[in-house]
């Protein structure tokens, strides 16, 4: 009997191991009842234990509002906010089976605020679940959710026409609704789209075909699910693998683990070792003690190659005669997932696969209007919109374009400061492939030209309001430095902007692009052996942290001139803060924009306290001493 149990189990298990597993999201208005369907669902597929049932009936007399019924949310909203509110705010993951598949559901909020952990539940399923209440039909939010599943990647979509017992099960409604659906997701590239009536709160076209609806012919959501064919269509299986964590357990084993993104390997193979481009070929596949004969898309392994090649965490280990492409520029879709704007100029980090690099967003093309679809101008990106823009990356990436391969071309966006995701990304093609630009190999570099000039160049940023003395101090250091033989240059915020940033404004995103570009100049000029001092407000400190990472260590030195307001207010040399007070001058740093003080500068000097000889002096001190 006991042998007989075990091989029940074992086949079970084999049985399980076998079937295919379908991700998908459920994703609608607030109230269409995403929550209520998912718990249907697993009522229905028999996943709920009686202890769980119990649970649910004395939950639903407690929270419920289906009266003396259960409610079938509650089995998804585990949150005490969202039970107290009914709503779903977090991303609610469920686990069921049928006979033919098993399934991972994500029960996504219907909150415009919470868009962005919709966009989490989207990142990996392969259909959706968009549901409409049939008496509210298309709304602003369902096509928001529309246009965000089909940005990442989902090809199949399923309308749920829900809530239909509430307009009567009238044939009218729902057909009204889907023709509406279909014309505005015309331009959507879909491999399967099947509309379906629903009452989930009773179980209509769930699991069986409802009496009420005898109109409707077509298959159950059950039905629908264990059938469409959501295989990878695509007819390229050239292996992928990005690099995790390269495994030195001892001396004479060296490994290189990550998941397969794509495609199979076999012991023998010839592989490419991306970016570098070297050589070699597979030497064992190893999984714990095991070593296998062949593995496959969604297997993690540990790769042992036949030759000592430099791999690291972040490389991609590709099938060699079938390499993905090599780039630092691209063409973007980024879905802005932040309170603060996202301005063109300003860098963040960014991970893609395995890699983790420094990123700019350079340019936005345009945004996308949720509702339309149209295109419209943007010079900033705001929560929740969707924009496609043009990104450069510190370090060549290796990518596929994310509708051949969602591993190798999405990636996510980090603030360089709170290291908060602020925005998630789909690579569509690049702009300029990493192999067609190199750096010129030069005879002379910085070393020689500095040594010519018996100094070590620097660069002195001095950042402060206006009015607080940065270009008066800056002057007088220049002098001192200039009268001790010293090679130097002065870039200052306004002589600037009459020549190279001529065509810069003062929002923010132009501030942000004023700095890179000044960066830029000064990173040169201390290539070129000088000392050169920067006066700019520079009021945003992840601009000042991007244009120090330009520089090698102890290049850069941060002055901030730490002047009081009222004090700078009081000099107003050339009259600005009048201006800004009297709302004749927008975007005045200290009035009605913002400033940053630095966290950990390098010198803080107050021109309130010392005159600007003193604070000079404390500034070529400090160099000196460096």
């Amino acid at each position: 009997m006991d042998q007989l149990h075990a091989k029940n189990i074992v086949e079970y298990l084999e049985e399980q191991r076998q079937k295919e597993t379908l991700r998908f999201i459920t994703c609608g208005s607030v109230d269409d009842g995403k929550s209520t369907l998912i718990g249907r669902l697993l009522y229905e597929s028999k996943c709920i234990f009686d202890d769980q049932l119990k649970a649910l009936e004395s939950d639903s007399k407690r929270y419920g509002t289906q009266g003396e019924k259960i409610d079938f949310a509650l089995l998804v909203d585990g949150l005490e906010a969202e039970r107290e509110q009914g709503i779903t705010i977090d991303v609610a993951y469920r686990f069921f089976a049928t006979d033919r598949r098993r399934y991972i559901v994500a029960d996504t909020p219907g909150h415009e605020q919470y868009t962005r952990n919709m966009a989490t539940g989207a990142s990996t399923a392969q259909l959706a679940i968009l549901l409409i209440d049939a008496r509210k039909g298309i709304l602003p939010q369902t096509r928001r959710h529309h246009r965000i599943v089909t940005m990442m990647g989902i090809r199949h979509i399923v309308l749920a026409v829900n809530k239909m017992d509430l307009v009567g099960y009238d044939a009218a409604v729902f057909n009204r609704i889907e023709a509406d659906y279909r014309v505005f997701a015309k331009d959507a590239t879909l491999d399967t789209l099947q509309a379906i009536p629903l009452a989930a709160i009773h179980g209509d076209n769930v699991l069986k075909t409802s009496e009420a609806m005898p109109w409707y012919t077509g298959p159950t959501l059950f039905e629908h699910l264990d059938t469409v064919d959501v295989s990878h269509t695509a007819a390229r299986e050239a292996f992928r693998l990005p690099v995790q964590w390269v495994n030195r357990p001892n001396l004479n084993y060296r490994g290189f683990c990550g998941r397969i993104a794509e495609g199979k390997v076999r012991p023998g193979d010839a592989v490419r070792v991306l970016p570098s481009g070297r050589t070699t070929t597979v030497r064992s596949i190893d999984f714990w003690e095991e070593q296998l004969s062949e593995a496959e898309a969604g297997a993690s392994i540990t790769l042992t190659l036949n030759d000592e090649v430099d791999v690291s965490r972040g490389d991609l280990i590709v099938a060699a005669d079938a390499p993905p492409e090599v780039a630092d520029q691209f063409q973007v879709r980024i879905l802005w997932m932040a309170e603060e704007p996202m301005v063109p100029g300003r860098s963040y980090w960014m991970k893609v696969h395995a890699k983790e690099i420094t990123a700019t967003v350079m340019e936005i093309k345009h945004r996308e209007d949720v509702n339309t679809g149209a295109h419209l101008a943007a010079k900033v990106l705001n929560l929740n919109e969707i924009a496609v823009a043009t990104l450069v990356t510190s370090q060549p990436v290796v990518f596929e374009p994310y509708t051949t391969n969602r591993i190798l071309g999405g990636f996510i966006l980090i603030d360089r400061l709170t290291f908060a995701t602020v925005g998630a990304g789909m690579v569509d093609f690049a702009l300029r492939r990493a192999s067609n630009i190199h750096w010129q190999a030069l005879e002379l570099g910085k070393l020689q030209r500095a040594m010519l000039k018996h100094q070590t160049p620097r660069c002195i940023w001095f950042t402060g309001l206006s009015g607080s003395g940065k270009s008066t101090v800056a002057n007088m250091l220049e002098k001192r430095l200039h009268a001790d033989g010293r090679h130097t240059y002065m870039l200052d915020g306004d002589n600037v902007r009459h020549g190279l940033n001529r065509d810069l404004g003062f929002s923010e995103a132009d501030r942000v692009e004023n700095l890179r570009r000044v960066g830029e100049v000064a990173k040169l000029m201390v290539d070129a052996g000088l000392i050169v001092l920067v006066s700019f407000i520079s009021p945003f400190r992840a601009d000042r942290q991007t244009a120090r990472e330009l520089f090698e260590p102890g290049e850069f030195i941060e002055v901030h001139v730490d002047t009081p307001l009222a004090e700078c207010e009081r000099r107003d040399v050339k009259g600005l803060y009048a201006k800004a007070r009297r709302g004749e001058l927008k975007n005045f740093t200290g009035i009605d924009s913002p400033y940053e003080p630095p966290v950990a500068a390098e010198l803080v000097i107050d021109t309130s306290k010392d005159n600007p000889e003193a604070c000079a002096l404390q500034v070529l001190k400090l160099i000196e001493g460096r």
